[in-house]
C-alpha cells in the first residue's frame, strides 16, 4: 500500500517549474532509497491533490519517468518504483567516518602543489551588499539570455549535431574558428589563417597551455608588477625564474632588466590590476627589445573590448613582423563566465604543440559550446551583445570617476586610465586599504584588496580596486558618498583642515578683489588638468585635459565671506560652497564641514590681491 507520510513538497516562489520540482523530487527520493524499488506511488490525481497542482503536471512528469525506467504502471494496481535504473549499479554502502588520526599524509608526496597567495575578492554573498565595487562579478541582467538560447538551439539542430559530433582528434569547430578569424580579430588589427588559432577553455585554461609548451625552470620570465597573481603561480608550478618588472603610466617598463628573459608577459590593452593602456610608442619599444634580445612575447588582451577613451591601440600580435607574439584573448567576461571560450592566436607549429598538449588534459572544448558561439558570432548578436555592454560599462565608468571626483578630489587618485572595468585607486598615504575594505564591508561596500597582486610583501598598503560589473549605475554615486565619508573618519586625525591649515584665510572682500577674472588650474583624480574661469559677471567656464576633454559652464558668486559655484553638467550640479586660503600661490578650499577639497594654482591675475 501506499504510505501517504511519504510527501513531496514543492515551492511555487522557486524560479523552477512546478514538473521540474516535481521531477527532482521524485528522481531524488528513488535514488536515495526514500521510495524502495517496488513501492507505491500515489496515483497521479493523489499527487496533483497533495501538491495543489494540475493532475496533468503530473502525468507529464510520471511520463517522463516511465520512459526514462525510473517507475512503471501495473495495470489495474497503480504506479511502482521500477528496478530498471539500479541494474549495472554495486550495491553501496556507506563507510564509517574514519576517526583514526595516524591516516596517510599525502602532502609530502606532492609534487605540483603552488604555495599561491590567493585572496578572494568578494565575498561569496557579494550580491547581498547593496554597493558591491567589484570587478569580474556581474549583473545577470546583463546576460543575452534570449540570443544565447537562440544560437544554442541552432547549433543543436540534427544537421549541426551530426556536424560537429563527427569532429574528433585535435579539431576544433572550423566555424567557430572561421568566425573569430573574420569578427574578432580583425577588430584587434590580426590577420590569422584557422591554422594558427587554437580554442581553450576560457582565458586560464589557454595561459596555461602556453605555460607547459614554452616554460620550464630553465626559462627566466618577466610578469608585470603589479601583476596578474594566477600568472605568477603558473610559472611557479613550471619552476620558471621569475622577474617582477615595474609598470608605469604608459604600461611595462622596457629596460635592462628584460635583457635577460627568455619570455615577457603583458596585459597592454588594460593592464592587470592598474587598467593602464600600454602607449603605442611603448609597444613599438617591447617589440624592438624582443627582436633584439630574441625573446618571446604573451599578450594577454582578454580585456580588448573595454577601451572608452579615444581608439583602441592596436594589439601587439597585430605589430608583430617576426611571429614572436603568443596571443591570448576570450570571448567578453560576461558571456565567457558562462560558456568558457578563449582562444589563442600565434604561429602555426605552435599552435600544433599546444593541440597536443591540450588533448591530453581534456581533448577539445565541448563542441556543442563551440557551435553555438559560432552562430553567436554569425548572426550578429555578439556585436550587438558588445554594442548594448560597452554602453552600459562605459556610463557606469563615468559615473564612479565623476563621483570620486566630487566627494574625494583630493583625497584618491586614479591615474590615467582609458577603460577598463575597474579603477587603481591610491588613496591617503596614511590609509591602511585592507582595514578600509574590512569596515567598507560592515556598511553594504565591497572593494577589492591589492596584496595578492604584488609578488612581495612590499606593496602600497593605501591602495585599492573598485570596479564596474557587478554595480548598478544608480548606486555608484551613493556608494561613492558612502565611501568617502568612511575615508575621512579613518584618516581625519592626518587631513589638513581649515583649523590647521598653512595660509591667510580670506575674507569676503578679498575674495570679490581676487576672483573675478581670474583662471584657476587643477588636477582632476583621474589624472588629466582642469582650467577654471570666473568671469566678472558671475559667470564660470571650465574645461579639462586629456583625451576626452570636456567643457561646461556655471555661476559663481560669493556669501558670507564663502565661495559658491554650481556647474550645470559637473559635480552633479549641486551648489557647493568653500572657504579659500591663499598659501603663497596656491589657493585652497576647504567645504563647508572645513575639510581640505582640493588645492589650485593661479594661472594669471595673481598680483591682483597683495597679502
Amino acid at each position: 500500500m501506499y504510505n501517504d507520510n511519504r510527501l513531496i513538497h514543492i515551492d511555487v516562489s522557486l524560479k523552477q517549474s512546478l514538473q521540474h520540482q516535481i521531477r527532482q523530487k521524485l528522481v531524488e527520493g528513488i535514488l536515495a532509497g526514500s521510495f524502495a524499488v517496488g513501492s507505491r506511488l500515489p496515483s497521479s490525481r493523489k499527487l496533483a491533490n497533495q501538491l495543489q497542482v494540475s493532475r496533468n503536471t503530473v502525468v507529464i512528469v510520471y511520463q517522463q519517468l516511465m520512459d526514462e525506467g525510473y517507475i512503471l504502471s501495473r495495470e489495474r494496481s497503480g504506479i511502482y518504483v521500477s528496478d530498471e535504473f539500479q541494474k549495472g549499479r554495486l550495491n553501496f554502502q556507506q563507510r564509517p567516518i574514519q576517526t583514526n588520526n595516524k591516516l596517510l599524509d599525502h602532502k609530502s608526496r606532492f609534487k605540483g602543489s603552488v604555495a599561491t597567495s590567493f585572496v578572494k575578492s568578494s565575498p561569496t554573498n557579494w550580491r547581498n551588499y547593496k554597493y558591491p565595487f567589484i570587478d569580474g562579478k556581474f549583473d545577470s541582467s546583463l546576460y543575452p539570455v534570449k540570443e544565447w538560447r537562440d544560437a544554442s538551439n541552432m547549433a543543436n539542430t540534427t544537421s549541426d549535431i551530426a556536424q560537429w559530433s563527427e569532429l574528433h582528434g585535435l579539431e576544433d569547430d572550423p566555424m567557430l574558428i572561421d568566425e573569430i578569424r573574420t569578427k574578432i580579430l580583425p577588430r584587434r588589427g590580426i590577420q590569422s589563417t584557422a591554422d594558427e588559432i587554437l580554442i581553450t577553455v576560457g582565458n586560464r585554461q589557454a595561459l596555461h597551455l602556453v605555460c607547459m609548451l614554452f616554460v620550464d625552470n630553465t626559462t627566466t620570465v618577466a610578469v608585470e608588477e603589479p601583476g596578474y597573481p594566477e600568472f605568477r603561480d603558473l610559472l611557479k608550478l613550471q619552476g620558471a625564474t621569475i622577474i617582477s618588472q615595474n609598470v608605469d603610466d604608459k604600461g611595462i617598463v622596457v629596460d635592462e632588466n628584460l635583457d635577460q628573459c627568455n619570455i615577457i608577459y603583458t596585459t597592454p590593452s588594460h593592464q592587470t590590476p592598474t587598467s593602464i593602456t600600454m602607449s603605442l610608442a611603448r609597444r613599438d619599444e617591447l617589440l624592438t627589445k624582443a627582436k633584439r634580445k630574441d625573446f618571446l612575447i604573451i599578450e594577454d588582451d582578454f580585456e580588448f573590448e573595454s577601451n572608452f577613451l579615444g581608439q583602441p591601440h592596436p594589439a601587439l600580435r597585430s605589430l608583430d613582423n617576426d611571429n614572436r607574439v603568443v596571443y591570448i584573448s576570450c570571448l567578453s567576461k560576461v558571456l565567457a563566465s558562462g560558456v568558457q571560450i578563449g582562444f589563442v592566436v600565434a604561429d602555426s607549429h605552435v599552435i600544433s604543440e599546444l593541440k597536443k598538449i591540450r588533448k591530453m588534459i581534456l581533448h577539445n572544448p565541448p563542441y556543442n559550446n563551440q557551435r553555438a558561439v559560432a552562430y553567436f558570432l554569425s548572426q550578429g548578436y555578439y556585436d550587438a551583445y558588445m554594442m548594448h555592454l560597452h554602453k552600459t560599462f562605459f556610463e557606469r565608468w563615468l559615473t564612479l570617476r565623476e563621483a570620486l571626483n566630487i566627494y574625494l578630489p583630493n583625497c584618491v587618485d586614479t591615474g590615467p586610465i582609458q577603460g577598463g572595468t575597474a579603477y587603481w585607486i591610491t588613496g591617503p598615504e596614511q590609509l591602511d586599504g585592507e582595514y578600509l575594505r574590512e569596515k567598507a564591508a560592515e556598511i553594504g561596500i565591497l572593494i577589492e584588496p591589492v596584496k595578492h597582486y604584488f609578488s612581495t610583501a612590499d606593496y602600497p598598503e593605501n591602495c585599492f580596486r573598485m570596479g564596474i560589473t557587478s554595480i548598478p549605475n544608480n548606486r555608484i554615486q551613493e556608494g561613492v558618498k558612502k565611501l568617502a565619508e568612511l575615508i575621512h573618519q579613518l584618516t581625519e586625525d592626518y587631513e589638513e583642515n581649515l583649523g590647521n591649515a598653512k595660509g591667510h584665510l580670506l575674507s569676503e572682500l578679498e575674495l570679490e578683489t581676487l576672483l573675478p577674472d581670474i583662471i584657476l588650474e587643477c588636477q582632476m583624480v583621474y589624472g588629466v588638468p582642469c582650467t577654471i574661469e570666473l568671469c566678472s559677471d558671475g559667470n564660470m567656464i571650465g574645461h579639462t585635459g586629456g583625451k576626452d576633454n570636456e567643457d561646461d559652464v556655471g555661476r559663481w558668486w560669493i556669501k558670507d565671506g564663502m565661495y559658491y559655484r554650481q556647474w550645470n553638467l559637473w559635480g552633479y550640479g549641486y551648489i557647493k560652497g568653500f572657504h579659500v586660503i591663499m598659501d603663497g600661490d596656491k589657493m585652497k578650499w576647504f567645504d563647508s564641514d572645513n575639510r581640505f577639497v582640493r588645492e589650485l594654482d593661479l594661472k594669471n591675475n595673481t598680483s591682483k590681491l597683495d597679502l
